[in-house]
């Protein structure tokens, strides 16, 4: 059971967080912003003790408590511990409920498989992957693959990019990208590829069964062991001797093509 509001709870307490329920945010406006989307439901506040209760803290502790938010208290280490960012979490830390992340293993024990995910490859700037989840979002995109390592972080730059999609984004959190399209692959996904050398249009693909594309990252592309698991290859036909979109325009593309429902 939760502790009532401004009481200092162990990390050990029966209410501690599961970082695979959500997300955590940090820093002092993020966490403003989010306590004042009411269509968005949090955890647990968490303040540095060193805090003075004025100014937007006195906002932020305010906004938890009308909300009836349950706020905890930690010395500076432990809240780092919770933020995962020490240096930029301005003693600020709130965990938000996303209820559609979800676990690879969750993901893959769903009893119907989802038709459409896209895949995430060494995409490294946070304006890029906001904007990718956002169009995600937008067109109905079933799963992003969204590996722990070699990808932009789930930090404040990726949501103010996504413009707060990421909360309701369906995010599967995996280790490594090669190793979630393996298993997807082994359940009957087409890995799907985007290559300016590519013979088949992206707009002429029908993707009548379970798809996974992946967006290669903005300077090495897709990687070699992900490109050797493809089955298939697809370009962006272009005009007027331009060679390539940015990562986050053809996910916009790639998107909303796949998110159209099959003849």
């Amino acid at each position: 059971m939760d502790s009532p509001i401004g009481v200092s709870v162990p990390e050990q307490s029966d209410a501690a967080w599961h970082p695979g329920r959500g997300l955590t945010l940090y820093g002092r406006k993020p966490a403003l912003e989010a306590l004042e989307d009411v269509s968005l439901t949090v955890h647990c506040l968490h303040l540095a003790n060193s805090n003075r209760p004025a100014g937007i803290i006195a906002q932020i502790t305010k906004e938890a408590e009308e909300r009836g938010i349950t706020i905890r208290y930690h010395d500076r280490q432990a809240l780092s511990r919770i933020s995962k960012n020490g240096k930029q979490d301005q003693g600020v830390a709130l965990d938000v409920v996303c209820p559609h992340f979800m676990s690879l293993e969750a993901f893959a024990d769903l009893p119907a498989k989802p038709r459409t995910v896209l895949a995430l490859d060494g995409v490294t700037n946070p304006q890029n992957v906001g904007m990718i989840i956002r169009s995600a979002v937008a067109a109905g995109i079933d799963g992003v693959l969204y590996p722990s390592r070699g990808i932009a972080s789930l930090g404040p730059l990726v949501i103010k990019a996504s413009a707060g999609n990421v909360f309701r984004a369906p995010i599967i959190r995996c280790d490594s990208t090669t190793g979630a399209l393996a298993l997807l692959k082994s359940m009957g996904y087409q890995i799907a590829v985007l290559q300016a050398t590519a013979s088949a249009s992206l707009f002429e693909f029908n993707a009548t069964g379970n798809v996974v594309c992946v967006l290669g990252g903005e300077s090495a592309g897709i990687g070699r062991e992900v490109e050797a698991l493809a089955d298939t290859r697809l370009n962006i036909p272009m005009e007027n001797g331009v060679e390539s979109l940015n990562v986050a325009v053809t996910a916009a593309l790639v998107a909303f093509h796949l998110g159209q429902t099959p003849d």
